[in-house]
């Protein structure tokens, strides 16, 4: 170990040296596996900002096999220096490793239940091992995880906000988008959840899984809540075995959906209590007594579109609610979050409905909507060059010759259909 140790110091230096550091650390891969229990003093002997490659390659050995509590309370803080002081481009030459090193941080964590003492290392971590902003590496899922365990969940959307285009594992993405999906639930940021839980619910699957089985769930809840209605209905690009098959494994939740839309409350509620276990089991009762509370706002809703003023007894008798108190904090509610525009007579207890207010001609609207023009255009560029790189793979090309055999020209139309838009 001594020889090695002295390799790592001495080769540590540039490009060249680190290449050849890297070929004796593989050599060198079933010596540190079995010296794995002696070798944390040696760390002690490294930089880590320094000697990156040869300290990873140490620190993923120490860290590997079971290990208890007491082991794992050792080797957090080691893991957590060297995810912050790590040279980027040294621990790139073994992502494997980085990967790994990272995941058993994280358990170390989970077995300590202190998942709040990994949310900053590992957004390091996966700052140091992305090639870019748009890429989705394995760690993204692991640090949500650990965003959620600790419910810091403003650190998880730091990273829901980035546009992603590459990916390293299908189940990557899935995981991100579920559990970025629950972090956005967790912030009231219902949209963003759909988004998010929309993507898992349709991306390419061969067979059905279980992170697309809990995330229509979800889904449905959500929509509930966010939209005041579901539809079963998928787009055509979800895969065949999902639009086959989702529905099936979420039967009480598509009741509860079609419940949702007659707008009885007592019926929901009468529904929600038949599969109360069902849904307690999945962790999704929070989101069912959203949905309940969301029953009574668009119930509220519904009378703006009626009524010019209203008195807030006839509003608790309109929507089933218990009393005009309860009514007027409803109402206030709504009126804080920008769902209804009205006014409340305290005096007299009547609502007064109003239109919006925005003009759509203030300065900040206006900075808004062409920053939102910039980001769809910058979207735009980006597909376009996507959709270039695609055609020119030799897969892709491959497929399409081989998939152009199964047709005759004459199927096609000589000239384009015209639509009138």
């Amino acid at each position: 170990m001594e020889a090695l140790l002295a390799n790592i110091q001495g080769l540590s230096s540039n490009a060249g040296d680190l290449s050849n550091l890297h070929i004796i650390l593989k050599q060198a891969h079933d010596s540190l596996y079995a010296e794995s229990i002696r070798l944390l003093p040696l760390l002690d002997q490294l930089d880590p900002s320094i000697h990156s490659l040869g300290y990873l390659y140490i620190l993923e050995s120490c860290s590997s096999g079971a290990f208890s509590k007491e082991q794992a309370t050792t080797m957090v803080l080691p893991i957590a220096r060297f995810i912050n002081s790590c040279d980027k481009e040294q621990i790139r030459l073994a992502p494997d490793k980085f990967l790994s090193v990272c995941r058993r941080f994280k358990d170390h964590l989970m077995l300590l239940e202190a998942p709040l003492r990994g949310v900053a290392p590992m957004l390091t971590a996966i700052r140091k091992i992305q090639s870019s902003s748009e890429h989705l590496t394995s760690l993204h899922p692991e640090f949500l995880v650990l965003c959620l365990l600790s419910k810091c969940y403003k650190a998880g959307l730091s990273i829901l906000d980035e546009d992603i285009f590459e990916v390293d594992q299908p189940k990557d993405l899935f995981l991100y988008c579920y559990y970025g999906g629950m972090i956005c639930i967790g912030q009231k940021r219902f949209r963003k959840a759909l988004e998010l839980l929309h993507n898992v619910v349709t991306a390419p699957m061969s067979v059905i899984n279980a992170i697309a089985v809990e995330a229509y769930k979800k889904y449905i809840l959500v929509s509930l809540i966010h939209n005041g209605q579901f539809s079963t209905s998928l787009p055509k690009y979800t895969a065949s075995v999902a639009q086959r098959n989702l529905k099936n494994f979420c039967q009480p939740y598509i009741e509860l959906a079609n419940s949702y839309s007659t707008g009885k409350i007592a019926e929901f509620e009468t529904i929600a209590q038949k599969h109360r276990e069902k849904f307690d089991n999945d962790n999704n009762l929070g989101l069912v007594k959203q949905a309940i509370s969301s029953m009574y706002k668009r119930n509220i809703q519904r009378l703006t579109q009626t009524y010019l003023t209203l008195s807030l007894q006839d509003i608790a008798n309109s929507v089933q609610l218990n009393s005009a108190k309860e009514a007027e904090m409803h109402v206030l509610q709504m009126i804080q979050d920008g769902e209804i525009f009205a006014s409340i007579n305290q005096k007299d207890g009547m609502v007064s409905f109003l239109e919006d207010p925005e003009q759509y001609k203030t300065c900040q609207m206006i900075d808004h909507i062409d920053s939102s023009i910039q980001r769809i255009m910058a979207l735009s560029r980006k597909l376009t060059a996507m959709n270039e790189n695609i055609s020119c793979d030799p897969l892709f090309l491959g497929k399409v010759g081989r998939e152009r055999q199964r047709f005759d020209f004459d199927d096609f139309d000589p000239v384009p259909q015209k639509f009138n838009i």
